[in-house]
């Protein structure tokens, strides 16, 4: 309905939604989140087969977006930023499932509170391990593309703006600043919490507000091919290496593996979409990436689940 405004008029809400997500929304949650966390009851083995995994996957799409893809424009600069994000939009777009507003009921469904239990623990770790990641990488290979089309830039200045641009961020800050209070041992005062998780309990809805604007302002006919084989990439790639790794490498069986399994088996979440917007890069894929995936998710979960059940 374009009530927020769009584009052509001086305004891009989805621009403004995005930015609001990713440095107000997100920063309190993942803070709030590593703040809180029990490091101590962790399932450490299930953590280890679900993450080596899709770390591993991610590192391969960036890997392949970023030695294949085409030269930047010399002439545009903002162009050629856009660009040289994009190997590590591709790479969340393909890994990062959605594991809170699908994901937290289907495992209630499915598995139960010990289940839903396990789940929430790779929750806790999700954003924070996976973009803490690709924020480096992306960091990198901008510091890479300004120091070529830069003249007199030396190597020490290119470090020290790149690990500058990594740590001072809307997402490895909070994470960092996280961890240091919950090593203190001491927790969260109850007004600064309830604040944190006030300001968190945003991020949902604000992330699919922006899909569905997303949608109608960018489309998806063009990338609908690109799109469909990140879907497949999420869908069945993703959770087939997770399956393999965590059975045969970690040996998972039985409820850890049925929920490492049907984590990696989420279709992409929407904060791919909010790394996107933060890079001005890929919106177009990312939200087509989505939605195709959440429709196939419907598919694909029953599969997966007879696969785990055939393994026992």
């Amino acid at each position: 309905m374009r009530w927020l405004g769009q584009a052509s008029t001086g305004v891009d809400p989805a621009r403004v939604l995005g930015n609001a997500a990713f440095y107000i929304f997100v920063p309190a949650l993942l803070f709030r989140t590593t703040a809180r966390l029990d490091l101590h009851g962790m399932p450490w083995t299930t953590v280890g087969a679900f993450f080596v995994p899709v770390v591993g996957v991610l590192l391969g799409v960036y890997a392949f977006q970023r030695f294949t893809r085409p030269a930047a424009p010399m002439a545009d600069r903002e162009a050629g930023e856009r660009d040289a994000a994009r190997p590590a939009v591709r790479a969340i777009t393909a890994t990062f499932g959605n594991s809170v507003q699908i994901g937290i009921p289907l495992a209630a469904a499915l598995f139960g509170e010990a289940g839903l239990g396990l789940h929430i623990a790779l929750v806790s770790l999700h954003a924070l391990v996976l973009l803490s990641v690709l924020t480096v990488l992306v960091e990198l290979d901008l510091a890479r593309f300004r120091a070529q089309h830069e003249l007199g830039a030396s190597l020490w200045r290119t470090l020290r703006t790149t690990a500058y641009n990594t740590v001072v961020h809307p997402v490895v800050l909070p994470v960092l600043a996280g961890m240091v209070w919950n090593l203190t041992g001491q927790g969260l005062p109850g007004p600064v919490d309830e604040t944190l998780a006030l300001l968190g309990t945003a991020v949902a809805p604000v992330c699919l507000v922006l899909i569905g604007i997303s949608l109608a302002y960018y489309g998806v006919g063009e990338q609908i091919v690109a799109a469909l084989g990140m879907a497949l990439l999420k869908l069945v790639a993703l959770p087939a290496v997770v399956l393999c790794v965590a059975h045969w490498g970690f040996g998972l069986r039985g409820l850890p593996l049925s929920v490492a399994v049907i984590m990696a088996a989420l279709p992409a979440g929407s904060n791919a979409l909010i790394f996107s917007q933060r890079y001005d890069s890929q919106q177009v894929l990312t939200t087509t990436t989505i939605v195709l995936s959440t429709f196939g998710f419907v598919l694909t979960v029953p599969l997966w689940l007879a696969v785990l059940a055939h393994l026992g």
